[in-house]
């Protein structure tokens, strides 16, 4: 009877030595199908004895075995087929493909105003059109189903509210009280009696009739009352990120005279150009409501040289067209401003460093002031004189009232440096107590 060499295994054998060997190193490094006799014997035979020959080599005389290229193979293989580990959960990139997209589905939904918001801050082209197009539905859903609501009481916990640091609302100076407002002051005059000729019927004094003379400011109309700190001027400040610049340093110079309630509503990357974005007009409308000023001083426009829509008509910056369809959003801002009786100042935009810019800010000036010129209680105030050079151009840096040299404007040339902004609200001041009959 002959032995099966897979139940009886002779020590002698060099083969059973291997499988010893590859058995023992095999439990050693958590493999577990390696070291049975039938495996060696089958590995032996498919490389026709070359796992043989190194496993036998990586054999002392100890019995230890020494890891050759046979074992380490095999070992390397039962090391990459390891049991998986208990609490591992094992995806697929499908389910993670389709986690994904649900999770952006939900954010699309949840924060679809915002993001319609920003598309129409985009500038007009094919791609803000896409965008808004895809967006105005996602907004719509969110809005109709409160979802909206979602993120903004997440942003309210965590201390953000709206556009947070697109927006500055600065109240200084005395509170004001409402009051109703009074009719232009009048002066009386009366002219001296005249005295029947002495061959007269009789020497009787007939007295002349009474004429009633307004006092007019330089602007045309009647001087502001004389504010007091019981019953101080109330004014308000319009402006873009520029007309932060100023208004602020304008607002407390104003409230340091202690008769003057002024306010300060600002807006960054906005203009009259982009309603879509930020309508001012309605702002507008909510500040006259809530504050009832009696003076209003505008400084907006370094966004507004770009193309925007006029009712369903895209109109191109530079055109005839944007400048009859920008010059009537400046007239009916002007109309609305003075519509309750306030003077309005309204501020033209300093010089740019870069050349593009200065001229579109010099054409966007040219607008405004002809504008002003032709609405009763507006006045225009160059700040290109105030900002610019003996020559008119752009500075950097300027004297002050000292004659030291102070930097007025901002490293992109383009914002106002604070003492630019001071410099200018100075001037401001002046302006309008000279064409307002304005006395702080």
């Amino acid at each position: 009877m002959t032995d099966n060499p897979t139940d009886h295994k002779d020590p002698s054998d060099p083969r059973w030595n291997a499988s010893v060997a590859t058995e023992e190193w095999g439990r050693r490094h958590g493999g577990d199908d390696v070291g049975d006799g039938s495996s060696v014997a089958l590995h032996d035979e498919e490389t026709n004895g070359a796992s043989r020959l190194g496993a036998t080599e990586g054999v002392n005389g100890t019995d230890r075995p020494v890891r050759g290229p046979a074992v380490g193979k095999r070992g390397a293989a039962a090391g990459r087929h390891k049991r998986p580990v208990p609490g591992r959960v094992h995806v697929s990139w499908r389910h993670a493909l389709a986690a994904g997209l649900v999770c952006f589905a939900l954010w699309l939904v949840l924060d679809g105003p915002t993001l319609l918001h920003s598309a129409q801050d985009a500038p007009l082209g094919t791609r803000r059109t896409v965008a808004i197009d895809v967006l105005r539905p996602v907004a719509a859903v969110s809005k109709a189903l409160g979802l909206s609501h979602v993120v903004g009481g997440a942003n309210r916990a965590i201390g953000r509210t709206g556009n947070t640091g697109t927006g500055v609302l600065q109240v200084e100076g005395p509170p004001a009280h409402r009051h109703k407002v009074l009719p232009p002051p009048t002066r009386t005059t009366t002219a001296p009696p005249t005295t029947a000729p002495a061959s007269g019927p009789s020497a009787s004094t007939v007295p002349a009739p009474t004429a009633t003379t307004a006092v007019t400011a330089p602007d045309g109309l009647a001087p502001l009352a004389v504010p007091t700190q019981s019953a101080p001027l109330r004014l308000l400040v319009m402006g873009d990120s520029l007309g932060i610049d100023f208004g602020q340093p304008l607002v407390n110079d104003l409230a340091g005279t202690d008769v003057v309630s002024a306010v300060l509503d600002g807006h960054i990357d906005t203009g009259l150009a982009r309603s879509d974005y930020f309508d001012w007009q309605s702002e507008l409308q909510r500040d006259i409501t809530q504050y009832q000023p009696q003076a209003i001083v505008v400084f907006i426009g370094a966004n507004d040289p770009q193309n925007f829509v006029d009712g369903s008509t895209s109109v191109a910056y530079g055109t005839p067209a944007w400048n009859a369809a920008y010059a009537k959003r400046v007239s009916a801002f002007m109309t609305a401003a003075t519509a309750t009786g306030a003077r309005v100042m309204w501020i033209g935009m300093p010089p740019m460093a870069d050349p593009a810019l200065n001229a579109k800010m010099q054409h966007l000036n040219d607008i405004d002031s002809g504008q002003a010129a032709a609405h009763s209680g507006v006045t225009y105030f160059a700040s290109w004189p105030v900002l610019s050079n003996p020559q008119g151009h752009y500075a950097t840096f300027l004297p002050d009232a000292s004659g030291n040299e102070v930097q007025v404007r901002a490293p992109d040339g383009t914002h106002i440096a604070m003492p630019g902004a001071q410099r200018l609200s100075q001037a401001t001041i002046a302006f309008m107590g000279h064409q307002w009959g304005l006395v702080l």
